[in-house]
């Protein structure tokens, strides 16, 4: 029997699109929705928003985000996660396509501080992971909080060069429950991806 030989690369996408996001061709908001809140959740509830730019500094109007956080207090809903979740409905997870001039929003409450595996606080923040066409596998990158003093001591934000954590830091705008970060897929001012 001859081996199988080399298959070829695939992009990511498009199918993720239309097929995967609440807001994209087909709409099914009852099982992903670019919102983690619930009546019972607790924390200050805020609405985080950008623009996805590509290399060129053309938006990207295709693109899907997908968000992984912790509650308030800090907690995930995640098996792993041995610490009681007080709010049972909190899933910590949402996802939303950009529209056609590549802006994203994401409603949801400021995550608590969290442990890294060896125990040492992490600032709050929130995961992403970013999936776009022409790109042979998504990112993963995270938004901090410009308003955070923890972020001075995160020790996942101090392995990134000062002058680079910019990319990676949302500003509240002022008097408004709202965060804006862009995120810039390549070249000058290109986001922090991690490689996980």
């Amino acid at each position: 029997m001859k081996p199988n030989g080399i298959t070829p690369s695939q992009t990511v996408g498009p199918f993720f699109k239309y097929g995967l996001t609440p807001n994209g061709e087909y709409a099914w908001n009852d099982a992903f929705t670019n919102s983690t809140l619930t009546p019972d959740v607790s924390g200050d509830r805020i609405r985080i928003e950008g623009r996805v730019f590509d290399g060129d500094g053309v938006v990207v109007p295709d693109c899907m985000l997908e968000i992984w956080q912790a509650d308030a207090q800090g907690r995930f809903a995640d098996p792993q996660d041995k610490r009681a979740l007080p709010n049972a409905s909190f899933r910590g997870f949402a996802r939303c396509g950009t529209d056609k001039d590549g802006n994203y929003s994401f409603e949801t409450i400021k995550p608590g501080v969290v442990p890294d595996p060896d125990g040492k606080p992490q600032a709050p923040h929130i995961l992403v992971a970013v999936f776009a066409r022409g790109m042979l596998r998504h990112l993963y990158t995270r938004i901090y909080f410009g308003d955070e003093a923890a972020n001075a001591t995160d020790p996942v934000l101090a392995l990134v060069p000062a002058d680079r954590r910019a990319t990676l830091t949302a500003v509240r705008e002022a008097g408004k429950p709202v965060y804006r970060l862009d995120l810039r897929l390549q070249g000058a001012d290109e986001t922090v991806f991690f490689d996980v």
